[in-house]
């Protein structure tokens, strides 16, 4: 046991809480000393808090060193919301039962499914064993349940604490506090007669951790007398826990471990209150964050626009090129002739594609040797290359009408011939003057035959 003498109000004998933080390795080691257990039986108890006014993620053991004895009975206990509410980390006493009625466990008991549990252990209690003065609460064999003995699998420990929130919350806190409830005894009996030989004694603590900025900055700074991380990526709030005004495009999402070894930034992106209407032209108010492209797109482009800012046109419009971006009649209607046109889309000057033989703007025109009828067709006759025979008319292109006994695309045959009753002179004598008038017309030939 400590028997050096404390009182607070000697320099030389004062052993303040600030003590439990300094260099060590100096002999004799410096120590935080409570007062003596004079009070006795009243308990003797004391608290030891530790504010960091900043949320941290612990990386490592947290280590406690007497200088006394170790403690029958402790808790260390743990805040997540500044000390205005406190949750048990662990119960350290020399008899868990009587103590706090809980079994005695270690953290060897547990296992990924009970690696939240909150237990008591009497390993740390007993004053007289090797290495009797440390005190441990054990962040890495907890770590071990999922990364291995060694911590070699750390991406199924870093897939854990990314898809498990109760597990990451398990491993943050925003303060510690030790309870120190009854002093070491070493014996069944307080001795009454030499109560000055119970106190607490403090060495030294550490705790292993670094600031939690949710994996949006690299840095966390000490500044007024405070830690604050310097968050990159859009992101703002003493943890980098939030998006920074304007760049709401999609919600928050802490960083991700994962993939392994770089992570994923997961980065605040430009809201539609940032990039403004003048982003969709003033054609939607609404904006989308696609998270396979990582960018935003306009929602909804009214005034016949698309596109990813409405910056295009609709099929079947084409762009205005007297109209600005943001005017309400950007994109005019093709009006592409159904008939005529391939399809109801123009191009960006508001020519439809046509079919064959039509033409015009909109394709609703036929091109010379063509006539118009629901769409353009080849003519059947004119009178240029095409002409009706036997005294036939041609009627808009379309046909010929025959006179009576002929019949014929171009009147070029009888009739009697289809009904089979011509006779043999009147009928080859018809046929050669037929053939002969037909050939002469597909040559272009005029002026007067002789027979």
């Amino acid at each position: 046991m400590c028997n050096n003498e404390c009182d607070a109000s000697t320099p030389e004998l004062a052993h303040p809480p600030e003590l439990m933080f300094d260099f060590e390795g100096r002999h004799p080691s410096t120590f935080w000393q409570s007062a003596t257990w004079k009070e006795y039986p009243k308990p003797l108890q004391v608290n030891i808090t530790l504010s960091w006014s900043k949320t941290i993620e612990l990386t490592d053991n947290i280590v406690i060193t007497f200088e006394s004895g170790r403690p029958d009975q402790m808790i260390l206990e743990k805040s997540l919301d500044y000390g205005r509410t406190w949750q048990p980390y662990q119960y350290y006493a020399t008899d868990c039962l009587d103590a706090f009625h809980m079994d005695p466990k270690s953290v060897k008991d547990l296992s990924q499914h009970t690696i939240l549990e909150i237990i008591c252990t009497e390993e740390y209690s007993t004053g007289y064993m090797t290495n009797s003065k440390i005190i441990h609460f054990e962040i890495k064999d907890r770590f071990a349940f999922f990364a291995g003995p060694r911590l070699r699998n750390m991406a199924s420990l870093y897939g854990q604490l990314d898809t498990t929130k109760k597990l990451k919350d398990f491993f943050t806190i925003t303060d510690l506090r030790i309870r120190l409830l009854r002093p070491a005894t070493g014996e069944i009996f307080v001795d009454e007669q030499h109560l000055a030989r119970y106190f607490y004694a403090i060495s030294d603590i550490k705790v292993y951790g670094r600031c939690k900025c949710n994996l949006h900055a690299t840095v966390c700074v000490f500044d007024n007398n405070k830690l604050s991380c310097e968050c990159e990526h859009n992101t703002t709030g003493p943890d980098c826990g939030k998006c920074k005004k304007n760049y709401q495009g999609r919600p928050w999402s802490p960083g991700s471990y994962l993939p392994i070894p770089k992570g994923t930034a997961n980065t605040c992106i430009p809201s539609i209150s940032s990039i403004g209407n003048c982003e969709c032209f003033g054609h939607s108010k609404r904006c989308s964050y696609i998270e396979l492209l990582n960018t935003v797109i306009c929602v909804s482009c009214k005034h016949n626009t698309r596109g990813q800012h409405c910056e295009l046109c609709r099929l079947g419009y084409f762009r205005n090129a007297s109209a600005q971006l943001d005017d309400e009649n950007v994109c005019i209607e093709c009006f592409c002739n159904p008939f005529g046109s391939i399809h109801d889309r123009c191009n960006g000057t508001g020519f439809c594609e046509c079919k064959t033989g039509t033409t015009g703007r909109k394709c609703d025109e036929c091109l010379p040797g063509n006539f118009w009828h629901f769409g353009c067709h080849p003519n059947v006759c004119d009178n240029e290359f095409l002409h009706c025979q036997n005294g036939g008319t041609c009627q808009n292109n379309m046909k010929c009408q025959c006179p009576a006994g002929y019949t014929g695309i171009l009147c070029e045959k009888l009739r009697c011939e289809e009904a089979g009753s011509c006779s043999s002179d009147s009928g080859h004598g018809a046929r050669a003057k037929s053939s002969l008038i037909l050939l002469m017309a597909l040559l272009g030939m005029t002026g007067p035959c002789l027979f």
